[in-house]
């Protein structure tokens, strides 16, 4: 076993999502193989054991204390997923054990001081217990297993398979939590981590019965292969295990403390962009793109910047104003005439904002001007509110799953006739260069743009911005993706189920608009800067695919027996 290598790299691994976790899987995969501590040839072998432990389970039948259990066959070649070492025994779960040996009790049966254990009190993966509560503190009304001290409590309810603990005092528990008890007293800390390694859970989730909730049956528990070591290396084996997870605890404490800074110190930087100082900003945002790709390990941090800057475009803190610009009121004034005579052909009535209030999200820049989103579209409107007829040819029919990603998706579309396609007025169906908009359901507030030719058109749940020729229709989706208008989307839904936003309040939604020259030259600063984004995501995923190989890597060769890998290095 070469481990000492893992460890020595561990640091170039430690930032990969998985690896404490998958380190402590291959803790236990070591132990249950024997190769975490030296055999003894001088101790008792496991064969040794095996016969007490016979004679143990024959007078426990005679006594009445147990029933006895069924014959099992001995273990076969094609069962015995790895070589063990000469001093162990390939064995049946059935042939050392009494599995789910708690008697059950109705609740008012129940001693009220003692301990009552449920799946939700083991943290998964390291089954420690988080809390430990009495009958007299849950109010139960269902049957419970009774459990005595040294049993194995074996979680056996898929996705709980690595919660297993050993019960230190007598107490009950819910009946998806098994109580396996011993025939004859061995070291009850190593049987709980040969039930959590990775072979034995990998065994029943195969055979795990059920549909919603998967569990292990009695028959499949009883004839699984279980690793016997000698009894006294159990024991040297848990402290090996003990001192290795305490190993894990530390590596995943030092890197929660390096996320936690990591975290600190993006969210200052990204604060001092989103509430800028005007006097500081220059060098604040200077450092910031200088830091953040050191900051960045997370793809939720790459979110975060990427609406940091979106919430910078939109208030004109990206890129410097220019007096010479035609200012944005004169634009208002000709966008204005588009959108009336666009109303006049299609017999639109106008769509009349409120006033501007005064008590504005910010200050608008000089020769800015804060109007309303239905001063800025040619129309807000939404597909057609009455259920389409289905077809199995036609025209494509799309609903919010097809648009959530911010792409347009045709894939697995629903079609509707052609008819009905063309019954629709040409302003409720979408065309290139319009914006769809989500409105209704977890996903609202998501923009996506028209880059097709495809006729299609869509559901309600959707809007459909037409954009004025005026503007800058990659403005218009900054804006619209911007934090300023999804804050705006979320207070102004209705509903809990599904959070709807009506037209109204979005025609209402508040908009900063800035001169057209500076609209392009923001609309350049954010695409330079998403480029940057993009290239901090492609390293963040080439840096964790790096890692995984490296981890698979010295995984597979800490495994690897010791002559084949003398047998590489000779080569």
């Amino acid at each position: 076993m070469n481990a000492e290598r893992l460890l020595q790299h561990y640091e170039k691994i430690a930032d990969a999502p998985d690896a404490i976790a998958r380190l402590r899987r291959f803790i236990l995969d070591l132990a249950v193989r024997g190769k975490l501590v030296p055999q003894d040839a001088s101790g008792e072998p496991a064969s040794e054991l095996l016969k007490r432990i016979a004679k143990e389970k024959a007078r426990l039948v005679k006594a009445g204390e147990i029933r006895k259990p069924p014959t099992l066959e001995p273990i076969t070649d094609a069962e015995a997923l790895y070589d063990l070492p000469r001093t162990w025994a390939w064995v049946r779960v059935g042939d050392i054990f009494d599995y789910d040996a708690g008697a059950k009790r109705d609740p008012k049966e129940m001693d009220q001081s003692l301990w009552l254990l449920e799946l939700e009190d083991i943290e998964k993966d390291t089954s420690r217990i988080v809390e430990r509560l009495r009958v007299s503190d849950r109010d139960s009304q269902s049957t419970k297993s009774e459990f005595e001290p040294g049993d194995i409590l074996y979680g056996k309810l898929r996705p709980y398979l690595n919660k297993v603990v050993v019960a230190n005092e007598p107490g009950y528990s819910t009946t998806e939590i098994v109580a396996i008890r011993p025939f004859l007293r061995m070291c009850p800390e190593y049987c709980a981590l040969a039930f959590r390694r990775p072979d034995f859970v990998a065994y029943v989730e195969r055979l795990g019965r059920g549909t919603k909730m998967p569990r292990l049956r009695t028959p499949d528990a009883i004839v699984a292969p279980f690793p016997l070591p000698p009894l006294a290396e159990q024991h040297r084996i848990v402290a090996k295990v003990d001192e290795l997870m305490g190993l894990c605890d530390r590596l995943e404490a030092a890197r929660a403390g390096r996320e936690a800074l990591r975290d600190r110190l993006a969210a200052a930087s990204l604060a001092r962009l989103n509430a800028p100082d005007p006097e500081t900003f220059q060098a604040d945002a200077r450092f910031a793109l200088d830091a953040l790709p050191a900051l960045t390990t997370r793809p939720d941090q790459i979110r975060r910047l990427r609406q940091t800057i979106l919430n910078l475009a939109v208030r004109g803190k990206l890129v410097p104003q220019d007096a010479n610009d035609e200012p944005a009121p004169e634009l208002l004034k000709r966008i204005a005439k588009e959108i009336a005579a666009y109303g006049k052909a299609n017999r639109i009535g106008q769509m009349q904002g409120d006033p501007i209030p005064e008590d504005l999200p910010f200050a608008a820049p000089a020769g800015w001007v804060w109007t309303r989103l239905s001063s800025l579209f040619k129309v807000i409107t939404d597909g057609d509110h009455q259920p389409p007829p289905k077809g199995d040819q036609g025209v494509a029919f799309l609903t919010i799953g097809n648009i959530t990603t911010g792409r347009i998706e045709f894939n697995g579309c629903r079609l509707v006739p052609e008819s009905y396609f063309k019954s629709l007025a040409p302003y409720r169906t979408p065309a290139r260069g319009d914006i769809l908009y989500t409105v209704v359901g977890a996903t609202f507030g998501r923009p996506a743009l028209v880059d097709t030719d495809r006729a299609f058109c869509v559901q309600r749940h959707i809007a459909i911005l037409k954009p004025v020729e005026q503007m800058s229709l990659r403005f218009l989706s900054v804006l619209l993706a911007s934090p300023l208008i999804y804050d705006q989307a979320a207070r102004s839904t209705t509903g809990t189920a599904q959070p709807t936003i009506a037209l109204r309040p979005l025609r209402n939604f508040l908009a900063p608009l800035p001169p057209l020259a500076e609209q392009h030259r923001i609309v350049r600063k954010v695409d330079a800067l998403m480029a940057l984004c993009d290239r901090l995501e492609a390293s963040l995923t080439a840096t964790a695919a790096t890692r995984h190989r490296l981890l698979d890597a010295l995984l597979a060769e800490a495994l690897a027996p010791v002559d084949k890998r003398e047998m590489e290095a000779a080569e």
